[in-house]
């Protein structure tokens, strides 16, 4: 897999902030490299970039550019694999479409996203631009299991300096809605193959029968499940939450991940605003079809649709006028909650909703009780319990709380996360089935017209080594232990029958308790509110959520948690924290050129990257760098070097240069390598005598509009010279 091209460290060029952020800080990562000999290259994993690596055949030469992550999917099986991944978009349908537009509007001659395709020309793109939507990146990368933690540094930051906590108190109305039945949970079947098989999955109806897929091959002792939400469960439950909140007088919010669950939750997110619209498309949904209307994409592109339709606007607005306020995005804006899918998410959105004190913004620029709409009851529980558990005791205490560490099942795509192409929006009613190659019927399910049916698995070697990071951690911090696992759900039932078997065998079953989301929940909170520490032991999703939820409560944020995946053929993969990849800072810094991303999760990472390759390579001087690294992220906490949130203030671009400095001190100052502090010595006296003019330079160029040459696809001449705006600074690193 490596050549004389392959770099020593990947660094993912990805999109939004912490890609602009790289601009600046990915210059000063190579200089510092390259005195230990070690080169810091880039791969392409943006949306843009992958958009034009999809479509070569319409690209002049000069346009097209490799399939950069089709390439580190190979490299992460290899145990020469280093790699720091930056966050990416997960791209939903309307972030696709306004990713293909710019490109056009640049000279790439792609094709246009087809929302109703029918030629076969519109299907061969539709069918590639499928492959970009949601979580196409992380799946590939992932060959191996998730360590996240906040790391001491950090966590000691935030007890020495506790971020703002909303009030709770008992009267709160703010709660959790989800399904009673007809969901996803409830209609859930799981089984463990005994051998290797192949399988297709059918639709058989009154007029024959269909293949929704075929050739789905799992290895031995795979997890296999099957499971489907009921439209029509789907759409009374909606309706009846609609009306239940207006009647409590709290914000009507729903809560989804239409970015990594590109199938599905885009289709349920449909409903929602099919719900909320529900006597407009009843009068008028057949105009609306014609003029390209689909709820999938939200309010916004619905209202773009019907833009010249007076009397259709005007049904729109009369129905506002009988709905609860909505929770909103922007609310100076008008966008509602409802308007784009993946502008609100889940795993962000909930904790961030719970760190406030249960309120949500509303249509009035104030702070609301919220009905938290999340329709599938798989996951819901850890939000209501949270939700039950502060409105009994109060907030978290940043200041004296305890730690939750996650270890996380997420290697070779597992569980839901890896369901996109087993997902299906059934055409018409029977019943699909799931039959293995020597005709075994594993899964079956009667499904209506509408109905979303899905498979989703976790193969056995994932799970083993899930467990055995389990026992290490454990057995490396004496933590509490905690594998969050229902056993009355079908999927985790088959996990449980892995777990105990392997905790037995090594010896260390009491070091474990195994209990179900809800209860894990309250457990981990008690525990972390008289300032102990617990390990959360979960699936995909839960890593997912649990990495964002317990770190914004503990840390006010996500994007600082130390995110390490042990490739499982032994290379290593470095994830620069939980947070995604924000909108709004762009935003920012093109109104204001004041960029308030906070690059915290990228010094973890790359920390642990530089003494991952130490041990990879034999290499002391880069475990000379990787600990200056840890001493220069202790210097921009303890000293205050972060980003304000404030234009005039210092930014992204200051807390850079402050991080090169403390760096360069660190390693001038070390007396492990003499070669290393020699070399590094000049470069922290110019980094201190240049003090006042390199600040100088970066906050003059605050304050004004920054031209980055595009949103999704910037020119890299204009970024880096919005994102390297101090010469001084510059002139050190040339």
């Amino acid at each position: 897999m490596a050549d004389k091209q392959t770099p020593d460290i990947v660094y993912t060029t990805v999109d939004e902030a912490p890609e602009l952020a790289s601009a600046s800080l990915l210059p000063i990562i190579q200089s510092f490299a390259s005195a230990a000999g070690i080169t810091v290259g880039t791969k392409d994993i943006s949306l843009a970039g992958r958009i034009i690596a999809t479509f070569p055949e319409v690209l002049t030469d000069a346009q097209k550019q490799s399939d950069d992550l089709a390439w580190l999917g190979e490299w992460v099986k290899t145990p020469e694999a280093n790699v720091i991944k930056l966050p990416n978009i997960s791209a939903s349908e309307p972030q696709l479409v306004a990713a293909v537009k710019e490109l056009q509007s640049q000279g790439y001659a792609l094709p246009d996203y087809p929302y109703s395709p029918s030629t076969d020309e519109e299907k061969a793109a539709r069918a590639k631009y499928d492959t970009l939507k949601g979580s196409a990146v992380n799946p590939v990368l992932r060959e191996g299991n998730s360590d996240r933690r906040a790391a001491a540094a950090v966590k000691k930051f935030a007890q020495d300096n506790p971020h703002r906590m909303g009030k709770w108190t008992s009267e709160s109305k703010t709660r959790v809605a989800s399904m009673s039945g007809g969901d996803f949970f409830s209609n859930e079947v799981s089984a463990t193959l005994p051998k290797a098989a192949t399988a297709k999955i059918v639709l058989e109806t009154a007029g024959g029968e269909t293949v929704l897929k075929d050739g789905v091959s799992y290895p031995e002792g795979t997890v296999v499940d099957a499971t489907y939400m009921s439209a029509a469960a789907l759409d009374a439950f909606l309706a009846e939450e609609i009306e239940k909140t207006k009647a409590e007088g709290t914000l009507f919010s729903l809560h989804m991940k239409a970015t990594m669950m590109k199938v599905s939750d885009p289709i349920i997110f449909g409903h929602a605003v099919k719900a909320w619209l529900a006597p407009v498309f009843e009068q008028y949904g057949d105009k609306m079809k014609e003029l390209g209307v689909n709820p999938n994409g939200g309010l916004g592109a619905l209202l773009e649709r019907v833009k010249d339709e007076p009397e259709i606007l005007k049904a729109i607005e009369d129905v506002r006028d009988t709905r609860p306020p909505m929770y909103m995005v922007n609310s100076d804006k008008g966008i509602t909650n409802l308007h784009v899918p993946s502008d609100v998410i889940i795993d962000a959105s909930m904790p961030a909703l719970i760190r406030d004190g249960g309120k949500g913004w509303g249509p009035d620029n104030a702070q609301h009780d919220t009905n938290c709409v999340i329709p599938d009851n798989s996951y819901a529980p850890v939000y209501d319990a949270a939700i039950e558990f502060f409105k009994a005791n109060g907030a978290l205490n940043p200041a004296t709380a305890g730690t939750v560490q996650n270890l996380g099942l997420m290697a070779q795509k597992a569980e839901e996360y890896g369901s996109h192409p087993t997902t299906f929006e059934i055409p018409e009613a029977g019943t699909v089935k799931m039959i293995l190659d020597d005709g075994t019927v594993l899964h079956s399910h009667a499904v209506e017209a509408g109905d979303i049916w899905r498979s989703a698995s976790a193969r056995k070697a994932p799970i083993e080594d899930w467990v055995q990071l389990a026992i290490d951690r454990q057995k490396a911090t004496g933590y509490r232990a905690i594998f969050w696992l229902d056993a009355s759900r079908a999927h985790d039932a088959e996990l449980i029958a892995y777990v105990k078997p392997i905790l037995e065998a090594k010896g260390v079953a009491d070091k474990f308790e195994i209990m179900a989301p809800r209860e894990a929940t309250i457990a981990s909170l008690e525990t972390i509110t008289k300032g102990e520490n617990t390990i959360a032991i979960t699936g995909n999703v839960l890593r997912d959520y649990l990495t964002d939820l317990f770190p914004i409560l503990e840390l006010a944020t996500s994007a600082k948690m130390l995110s390490i995946v042990k490739l499982m053929n032994g290379g290593g993969l470095f994830e620069t924290g939980a947070g995604g990849s924000a909108p709004k800072h762009v935003q920012q810094l093109q109104e204001q050129n004041h960029l308030r991303w906070d690059s915290l999760g990228e010094f973890c990472a790359l920390g642990e990257s530089f003494k991952f390759y130490a041990d990879q390579k034999d290499n002391e001087k880069a475990r000379v760098l990787g600990t200056a690294v840890e001493t220069a992220t202790q210097g921009i906490l303890d000293n205050g070097r972060s980003p304000s949130r404030k234009v005039g203030e210092p930014d992204n671009r200051d807390s850079h240069y402050w991080f090169a400095r403390y760096w360069a001190e660190a390693l001038a100052a070390q007396s492990d390598d003499a070669d290393l502090a020699a070399h590094f010595a000049p470069i922290a006296k110019a980094l201190a005598d240049g003090e006042a003019a390199i600040t100088g330079e970066l906050a003059a160029a605050q304050g004004s509009a920054a031209d980055l040459g595009g949103y999704y696809h910037g020119d890299a001449d204009k970024t880096a010279s919005v994102m390297r705006p101090s010469a001084t600074l510059n002139a050190i690193f040339a």
